[in-house]
């Protein structure tokens, strides 16, 4: 009867140890598929976020300045006397160069043209710096610096050319404006005689902008 007994204990013990032993596999494959399909939720997630990224340029104001289709135009200043809006400007041109693309920065206290094509893209008397990419107004200092904060201005700027550059234009030293060699940056010019009684008059030069300066040959 002992010996029943124990044979009998024995096959209990052994069946409790693969029962054991079942639920041990069963709980080990779950844990796997849990974390099999961890990385696939968040490889999901990391591509919608991308789309959302890639769509943002999409969303923004639809507002070309001239050539602007396909390039980014960066609106600035370079006067000094309202110091805030000077380092905006610098702060955005910074970031540009930071990316190393191709951009195209007019100077609006430079060449008074610029300050026109900006307020009439607009719709106002707006102040630099204003960023433009692919004809979509991405905004002042506050919007780009946010974007980029965000990791989006990297998308925003996907597809743009990197910048050949590797230091300042050797025609204007990176001021992209040179004197006139017409007039030498005083605007006035001095007409041909036509006859012998009439004396040279001064007009005003034709080839310069109002502060006597030229688009470099090599910039622009």
């Amino acid at each position: 009867m002992k010996g029943k007994r124990g044979r009998f204990l024995g096959k209990l013990k052994s069946i409790s140890t693969i029962t054991t032993l079942k639920q041990g596999l069963v709980f080990h494959e779950n844990t796997i598929n849990q974390h099999s399909k961890t990385p696939t939720i968040s490889s999901e997630i990391k591509n919608q976020e991308s789309l959302e990224n890639r769509l943002l340029l999409v969303d923004l104001e639809e507002k070309c300045p001239p050539g602007g289709n396909d390039t980014v135009i960066l609106y600035t200043t370079s006067l000094r006397g309202i110091r805030k809006t000077f380092e905006d400007c610098n702060t955005i041109r910074f970031l540009l160069g930071s990316f190393r693309v191709l951009y195209d920065e007019r100077d609006v206290s430079m060449h008074m043209e610029f300050r026109e094509e900006l307020w009439r893209t607009l719709g106002g008397r707006v102040i630099p710096p204003r960023l433009f990419i692919k004809g979509r107004h991405v905004g002042g200092v506050d919007e780009v610096v946010e974007f980029h904060e965000q990791g989006k201005l990297v998308d925003l700027l996907d597809g743009i050319p990197k910048s050949p550059a590797t230091g300042p234009c050797k025609g204007c030293g990176g001021m992209r404006f040179v004197l006139c060699s017409s007039c030498n940056g005083s605007r006035k010019v001095v007409l041909e005689e036509v006859g012998e009684s009439d004396s040279p008059l001064p007009v005003r030069c034709v080839n310069c902008n109002e502060n006597g300066l030229v688009k470099c040959a090599i910039c622009f």
